[in-house]
């Protein structure tokens, strides 16, 4: 694991265990098939499942037929959806702790050039997001930025140095 992904999944970690560090046990539906921080949570005691990478566009009512959830986390997921508003809107718990790629003014939403599915269809400003998750019955509690610096030579690089990319969000159900 990179420096990069490091010191992400460092800054998303510090977010969730600020609201839930005393839930060991907590039951958790990780949103996305199982990855490298679902270890992060599993070594840091939370009980973590993970969607089975269903195409969660057409497939959410699944995922709210989910029991026993006492925390969604949506980590860097709804920006693939075309829609992300049935899936929040239906979720199967009353927190939710979501990170995005805030858009950057500077560089384009993110596609791959390997992987025909993965790409962005959002990039949001965080204003944006907060209209979505309240609008899907959410109540924002918290919320955090942070930037991503990447270590190159260029405009590019400097800009990242202090514009924040990444945007999380700690709601509960209203």
């Amino acid at each position: 694991m990179g420096n990069f992904h490091l010191r992400r999944y460092n800054r998303t970690l510090d977010f969730i265990t600020k609201h839930f560090a005393d839930r060991k046990g907590l039951r958790v539906l990780d949103l996305g098939t199982k990855n490298a921080f679902s270890e992060i949570m599993i070594n840091h005691g939370f009980a973590v499942t993970n969607t089975q990478g269903e195409d969660l566009d057409l497939h959410f009512e699944q995922v709210a037929k989910t029991e026993g959830v006492e925390l969604v986390t949506a980590l860097e997921i709804l920006e693939h959806l075309v829609s992300p508003f049935p899936l929040l809107r239906d979720l199967p718990a009353n927190h939710l702790i979501a990170t995005i790629p805030l858009r950057l003014w500077f560089a384009p939403a993110y596609k791959s050039k390997t992987d025909k599915w993965d790409k962005h269809y959002h990039e949001f400003e965080d204003w944006q997001f907060d209209m979505l998750l309240e609008k899907a019955g959410w109540t924002i509690v918290d919320r955090a930025k942070w930037t991503s610096p990447i270590h190159k030579l260029g405009i590019r690089p400097i800009l990242r140095m202090f514009t924040p990319r990444y945007y999380a969000v700690y709601a509960v159900r209203r």
